[in-house]
Formats: structure tokens, C-alpha cells, sequence
């Protein structure tokens, strides 16, 4: 156990010496405000994640309503809060370079998967609440809720563990060895699981490489209903306003109502598709593999405009479309037409958070130097997903409304 703790303190130490270092040489990398602000655009903060630069890369960024989560490839994550870049906390977890996805999180939790463990930090704190062993190696980053948690498995398994039933082992010590005693239920496909789960209500959505759309009651597994496609699903789902948008290795991108698993509109790209739809308000953009971008009318599929040379979204704003392009810039597009604003030379910046959330754009580099780009003057995000969450403004009386009041 001391060797263990010696390593794991070398480890930290190296990753520090190697942040300062790469601190020193940072703003030579950062997006000038010359540039940014001829797209309306500026810095919000800019920040440097703990990590070894030396050797590890950065893996997964992920997003929610308070933190933006940095995983290097060796296991060390850093959160940052996701308006001001303050470091909010930092951990070390699993083996180096061990398979890892995506950290997803509810109100309280964020949970990162290290191999064959999946572990439960408090996600203002960083402190571990739980860890637990997987009885299958995960394929998906898992989902959570406020009673349970769900991942997919290469052997094509989706898994249901008990929240409650994994704090009451963790009170009594028991973690992770008796892991097994708060699975719920397990649900078998016939291959690999290959979409993190999707929750809405009282259902899970995911997709196998059976070809097939589930949609499975969360209390006791029952299959809702069953949607099957000609070839592999390989693209994540994306889900808004009761619909699911499913794109598919046969060329189709499927709006599917998600109560009944019915189609309510298909649009036919005529390439496979393999990247997340992205929904922002009354618009549905997605990414034929070398096919450039389609906007589409979220309430008929029908297309509205299509553009060239684009590759992946990153993120959308009142005005513009942030995206990557086939070269590796940041190009900037006009949402109401798709035309080409302009294009930033950003290639060091190559791991970008496709933010469907919120108007925020988060790009980093490899060793981990993170920018939050904003419109000019935008203190608030606008909340794309979940526009309840946008905070309210005080309203300031005019000057000629004060006088008539006194």
C-alpha cells in the first residue's frame, strides 16, 4: 500500500512540474482576441488541466450545468467550473492508460469509468464517495439518475445498479468486493452495446450493433418497443422534445417518437452516418461521414441548407455555427444559411466538446490547455437542452419610468 501511495505521489508530482512547463509556453497557443472577435467571439478563460504532458494525452472532455470535466488517457481528471475556469478539483484515478469513456453526472454524482471499475466522485468536491467493480467490460460511458445507474457492455449486456444499494455497501464496507449484490437487473442484446443509454421518463433508450433501438422500462427491463434498421447504429442518440434522432451505417437519419418507437420523419443522407445529431432549437445538424453538415427542420426532417467540408459540431451561438472542418480549423457559419463566415486556425486545438447545452464553445489541446470561447459581452449562457436553467435577470427600471414612479 505505501509503494502504491509513493507511486501514485511521483505521478502527481510529474504531472505538476509537467503543467508548469507547459503553462510557461500556453498563451503563445491561445487564440488571439484580434482573431475571435472578427466572428463576435471572445475569450471567457482559459485554463491548464492537471495531467503528465510528458506522456499522457487528453482523452474526454465532458460538460454539465456546472462543471466541464478534462480525463487524460493516464487516468488523472481535472473539473473546472464551466463559466469562470476556476480548477475546482483534481484526482487520480484506475491504472495509467487503462480503457476509459466520457464522465457523466446527475445532481450530486459524476461517475468515470477506469477499466473495470466505475467510480462515484462528489462532483463539487472531488472526493470519492464510492467505487464498484464492473461484471463486464463496459463499451459506453454509463447514465445516471436520482435512484439508479446503467452502462452497455461489449458482450452487448445493458446493466441496472441500485444507487441506494451501493451506498449501503460503501457504509458497510463492502465495496467494491460485493459489487454484484446492487445490480437490479440485466438486459441482453445479441452485440455490443453501442450507444451510452438515454433516459427520459420512466424508459432507457440505446442502440446495438444488431441493428436494433431498445427501449426498455427502467424498473423491471420490460421492452417497451423495438426499432430495427438495415445495418449497424454505430452514431450516439441524440434526444429532444420526445424524439429520439437516430443516425444509422444505412445512410438515414431517423426522427423516432420516444413513447411508442414510431417514425415521425427519415431523411436520407446518402452516406453513413457515425457522429451525434446535434439539436439546437428548431434545427437538427448532422454530419455524413465526408459529407459536410445538413441543417434540418427538427419538425419534418426537411433540409434547410447544406454546406461543404465540414466535419463535426462544436458549438452553436445566436448568430453562428462553430465547426470543425476537414483540415482541422474551427470554421464559423452562418445559422440561418450555412454560409461560410470564416475559418480560425486552430488545429493544436483538436479535442472539441460538441455543446449542445449550452452557446459556450470548449476546445483543448493534447496536453490539456483548455479555452472557453463566448460571444462578445455574453456573461450568461444560453441554455440550448434545457432552457429552464436559464437564469433570471433583474429588471431594471428606465430612467423616465423611475421618474414617473416618484
Amino acid at each position: 500500500m505505501l509503494r502504491k501511495s509513493l507511486s501514485w505521489a511521483f505521478v502527481a508530482l510529474i504531472a505538476l512540474c509537467g503543467n508548469a512547463f507547459a503553462q510557461n509556453g500556453s498563451e503563445r497557443q491561445l487564440p488571439t482576441a484580434r482573431m475571435l472577435s472578427r466572428y463576435g467571439l471572445e475569450r471567457a478563460w482559459w485554463s491548464q488541466a492537471t495531467m503528465n504532458v510528458y506522456r499522457d494525452k487528453l482523452a474526454h472532455l465532458a460538460l454539465d450545468d456546472e462543471n466541464l470535466y478534462v480525463q487524460s488517457s493516464g487516468g488523472s481528471v481535472t473539473a473546472f467550473d464551466c463559466e469562470t475556469g476556476d480548477k475546482r478539483w483534481f484526482v487520480q484515478l484506475g491504472e495509467p492508460d487503462a480503457p476509459s469513456y466520457a464522465p457523466v453526472s446527475n445532481d450530486e454524482l459524476v461517475l468515470i469509468n477506469s477499466g473495470s471499475s466505475l467510480y462515484a466522485l462528489n462532483k463539487r468536491s472531488g472526493k470519492q464517495v464510492w467505487q464498484i467493480a464492473l461484471p463486464a467490460p463496459p463499451s459506453t460511458s454509463p447514465a445516471i439518475d436520482r435512484n439508479q445507474l446503467y452502462y452497455g457492455t461489449l458482450d452487448g449486456s445493458v446493466y441496472c445498479f441500485d444507487l441506494k444499494a451501493i451506498q449501503k455497501l460503501h457504509r458497510d464496507n463492502r465495496l467494491p468486493q460485493w459489487s454484484n449484490v446492487a445490480q437490479k437487473w440485466r438486459f441482453k442484446t445479441a452485440q455490443e452495446v453501442t450507444t451510452t443509454p438515454v433516459l427520459a421518463g420512466g424508459v432507457i433508450n440505446f442502440a446495438s450493433r444488431d441493428k436494433s433501438l431498445y427501449a426498455i422500462n427502467k424498473g423491471d427491463r420490460k421492452m417497451q418497443w423495438q426499432f430495427e434498421t438495415n445495418k449497424a447504429i454505430s452514431a450516439p442518440l441524440a434526444r429532444a422534445d420526445g424524439m429520439i434522432f437516430l443516425g444509422t451505417e444505412d445512410l438515414n437519419l431517423f426522427c423516432i417518437g420516444q413513447e411508442r418507437g414510431t417514425v415521425k420523419w427519415q431523411f436520407v443522407a446518402g452516406l453513413p452516418i457515425r457522429r451525434q445529431a446535434h439539436v439546437i432549437e428548431n434545427s437538427v445538424y448532422i454530419f455524413p461521414e465526408k459529407g459536410g453538415v445538413y441543417s434540418l427542420s427538427k419538425q419534418t426532417g426537411q433540409p434547410q441548407w447544406w454546406q461543404a467540408n465540414m466535419q463535426d459540431f462544436v458549438a452553436a451561438n445566436s448568430h453562428s455555427l462553430l465547426v470543425s472542418d476537414t483540415v482541422g480549423n474551427l470554421g464559423v457559419l452562418n445559422r440561418q444559411n450555412g454560409s461560410v463566415v470564416g475559418t480560425m486556425p486552430l488545429r493544436e486545438f483538436s479535442v472539441r466538446y460538441g455543446n449542445d447545452l449550452t452557446d459556450r464553445t470548449y476546445i483543448a489541446t493534447n496536453g490539456g490547455l483548455v479555452v472557453c470561447l463566448r460571444q462578445v459581452g455574453k456573461e450568461f449562457p444560453t441554455y440550448h437542452l434545457f432552457p429552464e436553467r436559464q437564469p433570471l435577470m433583474p429588471e431594471f427600471a428606465t430612467d423616465e419610468a423611475a421618474a414617473d414612479g416618484m
